[in-house]
């Protein structure tokens, strides 16, 4: 299970920006980007949960909280019931965490890459071995193995990140816009193996600007704006809060409520 209550992380302007008049985001204000301001949601073991919102809204900031690559500065995160603020290394266990911006070295081939990563959480031997396989042929990735990721395109590279975070059976999975660039064949693959995690009961959140993926695969969402988690709850209850059946017009109607208020 995943639960996080109440996030907030700031980030300090330069002067130049500090001083410029140019932005309109509320949360920029006495010399900080308020990046995050109060985030919170929860995900249990036999769910997928889509994180929305619009560009620049602070998803990627959560996100990276949750892989313990920033720490919050208010609030916690609660992982697979582990205190992953007090304890970051026991999180960083827990999680696989695939980021938009994490890189494969190049190198080294697209099974390299993988089993490198593997011998890191300690598989070895025959349970190393067995694991790669599985990976391998759920991910269709045998026919470019052998290819060094600097010449892999782009479903190739991001098969083998999801394969090399996921190698060591992390008890949640956090997927930062997967299904990103790529064509349909290999979107398909993804998308059939996050179903294939949630059937094991694997918790897993990814963050989405695809409306049709949250349809597919999602029982939750949570819609962030400008840094607030201004929805968390179910499809249905998602539809009802945006009074639409259709999660695009209910979308902006969250959206649009919450600015209306502020």
């Amino acid at each position: 299970m995943i639960a996080v209550n109440g996030l907030k992380k700031r980030f300090k302007l330069t002067k130049e920006a500090a001083s410029s008049n140019s932005s309109r985001d509320p949360r920029q204000r006495d010399g900080y980007f308020n990046s995050v301001e109060e985030v919170s949601f929860t995900c249990e073991g036999n769910e997928v949960l889509g994180l929305l919102g619009p560009n620049g809204a602070g998803k990627t900031t959560t996100l990276r909280m949750l892989s313990t690559a920033l720490t919050p500065d208010a609030g916690s995160i609660h992982i697979a019931g582990h205190d992953i603020i007090k304890s970051p290394l026991a999180g960083r266990k827990a999680i696989g965490f695939l980021s938009g911006t994490t890189g494969l070295y190049g190198r080294l081939t697209a099974k390299e890459n993988v089993e490198y990563f593997a011998k890191l959480h300690g598989l070895k031997g025959r349970a190393l071995k067995s694991r790669c396989e599985s990976l391998y042929a759920r991910l269709d990735m045998e026919s470019f193995l052998g290819k060094r990721a600097e010449h892999l395109s782009t479903g190739m590279k991001q098969k083998t990140n999801i394969a090399r975070a996921v190698v060591h059976e992390p008890d949640v999975v956090i997927l930062d816009e997967p299904t990103t660039g790529l064509d349909i064949m290999t979107k398909q693959t993804i998308i059939q193996f996050i179903r294939e995690l949630k059937s094991n009961k694997t918790p897993v959140v990814f963050s989405t600007h695809h409306l049709d993926e949250i349809a597919l695969l999602c029982d939750r969402i949570c819609l962030i704006d400008q840094g607030v988690s201004c929805f968390d709850g179910s499809i249905e209850q998602f539809k009802s809060a945006g009074q639409s059946e259709e999660l695009n017009d209910a979308f902006l109607n969250i959206i649009n409520q919450g600015r209306a208020h502020v």
